[in-house]
């Protein structure tokens, strides 16, 4: 008997906790409402919030995603003005020197899009122009001459991303990132056989 009116009150226990939380849904008297009850909006939903009531926002003008680079900031020069060419090569390289795998990446990326015309050793000479043999009818630059290898990163980046002289513009083609990648492998090729001439010089000289 006693088992039984036990049973009886916990059955009874529990049927009023169950109708007291059913009942209590109303804001204001559950403990911590808005994490019992969404708030969310549905995508493309009126939220009063906003004057025109959308849900969905576009990104507040000039703020970046955590992962993206800051953008670039020369504009494009008009006509034949340099100057904004010129300002760009105090631009510096925003990407730190690349690894290994990068390093892969940047020399796929810069024998896809610029190596068809500038080549593989950056000598200007491409399959594209292939020593004047080829379909294009002008020489690419060499960007093994000093000229270029004395130009600043972003003079560089300037150039890939707008273009220069017969060279159309590559900014649909590589993003910001894939942009100063390639920069640096053109600078570290630069870099390598600018240090490695003077070695041969040498190597000969005492021959």
């Amino acid at each position: 008997m006693k088992k039984l009116s036990v049973i009886s009150c916990f059955a009874f226990l529990m049927i009023v906790t169950v109708v007291s939380c059913d009942s209590n849904k109303e804001p204001g008297k559950t403990y911590m409402p808005d994490m019992a009850y969404s708030r969310a909006y549905e995508t493309y939903s009126e939220n009063d919030i906003f004057p025109d009531k959308q849900t969905n926002r576009t990104p507040v003008e000039g703020t970046i995603t955590r992962d993206q680079l800051l953008p670039f900031s020369i504009a494009k020069d008009e006509g034949s003005d340099t100057t904004n060419h010129g300002k760009a090569r105090f631009i510096k390289n925003p990407l730190p020197p690349l690894d290994s795998a990068q390093k892969k990446e940047a020399e796929r990326l810069y024998l896809i899009y610029c190596g068809i015309c500038h080549g593989a050793k950056l000598d200007g000479n491409g399959p594209l122009w292939k020593g004047g043999e080829g379909p294009y009818p002008a020489a690419p630059k060499d960007l093994t001459d000093p000229v270029i290898g004395n130009q600043g990163d972003g003079q560089i980046y300037y150039t890939i991303v707008y273009g220069k002289n017969k060279m159309g513009s590559y900014a649909s083609q590589l993003n910001d990132k894939q942009r100063w990648m390639v920069v640096h492998y053109i600078k570290d090729k630069l870099g390598k056989s600018a240090t490695a001439a003077p070695a041969a010089a040498d190597s000969t000289a005492k021959k």
